[in-house]
């Protein structure tokens, strides 16, 4: 049971243990994580950079949930969020319905140490070269005394071992005597012999071979089946995460642009980012990738200047971020129940050629404005002394402004730009008091 403090003054409820169960949602489903609104930031002031913006989304017990996106969309941010090595700018994560973001008891943090586990994507980096393959998988035993006595911790760790491919005879060799699949064999063991109830993989497979991958994936399945574990799949090749998945969270420089059922996903892929990443996924017929159309994601088709955009369902549990226009649009789509075509083979290899270099260009046009912010100079800070000083000497505010421009000092040319604008209308606001007085006096 777990041990909570009645709320004073309005203040949340805080626990010391997590409940054995989590809540219930309203498909009947016992949620184990939830996140709630999360933004995650880098820095502070002008350099603060929101990694992850209002990621809102939970994860049922005993399901994939997978969380999909390009390099730099932040899914590992918000993994390492979950295990609470990345801080939550704003928002809250729940473990049980139990807030583990933040500050908490220190009994309730050895608590979520133990259930959530992560394994992570480069298994050279994660693991100790000092260290044998016995102590590595036995650190967190000793941590958290889950065993014994000595021949009760040898027996776990030979146990699980075993369970993952490798043999007993391998615990006194070190990481840099085995190959990359064999490591993350190790890092997988470390984790399962917790016995958590959450693991947060972190694209596990990408730096394997492609043989060992299948094998790595139905270790964790069969895992999944006999200890009954909820994953948190990270991954950015949706062809694997499509027959892993229960459920898929895509997201896109920070935001969740759509989450629903894996077969729902495919078979309705609303936001066009979505379908951009299907429209990727490798044929495995030569001939046919050859002809295929590849559909190119352009940020610029939304217009979010007033109406702006949420994540909100469309019926079937399929959630989609849009303002209220797109939203209609998909739910009008979606109800007609036809599977949306995201992958397109064109007649001739031409057609296919052409239409790619279109993409190509779309493409390299989206990214030009990131590649001049990427570019801008070190000193571009945007400091709000600029503006001040510009307010004060709007004329000379303005050509500073447009001489910073023309440099590419992006934030110092708007605060210029701000301050001279804020001058000029003071000077207006006077200068039209000065009128309307001299008129009255002449009167």
């Amino acid at each position: 049971m777990s041990k909570e403090k009645k709320p004073v003054n309005g203040k949340e409820t805080r626990v010391s243990h997590l409940p054995e169960h989590g809540p219930i949602a309203e498909n009947g489903k016992e949620i184990l994580l939830s996140l709630k609104d999360v933004d995650i930031t880098f820095g502070k002031g002008d350099h603060a950079v929101r990694a992850v913006k209002n990621a809102s989304f939970d994860i049922y017990k005993g399901e994939t949930f997978s969380l999909v996106g390009e390099s730099g969309s932040g899914k590992t941010t918000i993994g390492r969020a979950v295990i609470r090595v990345n801080r939550c700018a704003k928002g809250e994560i729940q473990y049980k319905g139990v807030r583990i973001s933040g500050k908490m008891p220190r009994a309730l943090d050895r608590e979520v140490i133990r259930n959530i586990q992560m394994v992570f994507q480069d298994p050279a980096a994660s693991l100790n070269e000092r260290a044998t393959v016995d102590y590595i998988i036995s650190e967190g035993l000793y941590n958290f005394h889950l065993y014994e006595n000595e021949e009760d911790r040898v027996r776990k760790v030979e146990k699980i071992i075993e369970e993952v491919g490798l043999l007993p005879e391998h615990l006194t060799r070190y990481p840099h005597e085995f190959s990359g699949g064999q490591r993350q064999r190790i890092g997988l063991a470390r984790a399962m012999v917790m016995e958590p109830e959450l693991v947060i993989a972190d694209e596990p497979i990408s730096a394997l071979d492609v043989s060992i991958r299948a094998q790595v994936l139905n270790l964790l399945k069969k895992f999944q089946k006999e200890k009954d574990l909820t994953y948190l799949f990270i991954a950015h090749d949706l062809s694997i995460v499509r027959f892993i998945s229960d459920r898929i969270g895509v997201i896109y420089k920070g935001d969740i642009v759509e989450v629903a059922d894996a077969e729902e996903l495919f078979d309705f892929p609303m936001h066009p980012y979505t379908r951009s990443l299907i429209s990727a996924i490798p044929i495995p017929d030569p001939q046919l990738e050859k002809k295929k159309a590849l559909f190119t994601y352009d940020p610029s088709i939304h217009d979010y200047s007033e109406d702006k955009p949420e994540l909100v369902c469309i019926g079937h549990d399929h959630y989609v971020y849009g303002n209220k226009k797109e939203i209609e649009d998909y739910k009008a789509i979606r109800e007609r129940g036809v599977p949306l075509k995201s992958i397109t083979i064109l007649d001739s290899e031409e057609e296919a050629a052409q239409q790619t270099k279109t993409a190509a260009e779309t493409a390299a046009a989206v990214s030009a404005g990131s590649a001049d912010f990427l570019e801008s100079p070190l000193h571009d800070t945007g400091s709000k002394w600029y503006a001040i000083a510009s307010f004060f000497l709007p004329l000379f505010g303005i050509i500073a402004a447009y001489i910073f421009k023309h440099f590419k000092h992006i934030r110092n040319f708007k605060m210029c730009r701000k301050g001279a604008l804020i001058g000029f209308g003071m000077i207006g606001v006077v200068i039209a008091l000065f009128l309307i007085l001299l008129l009255l006096a002449t009167l």
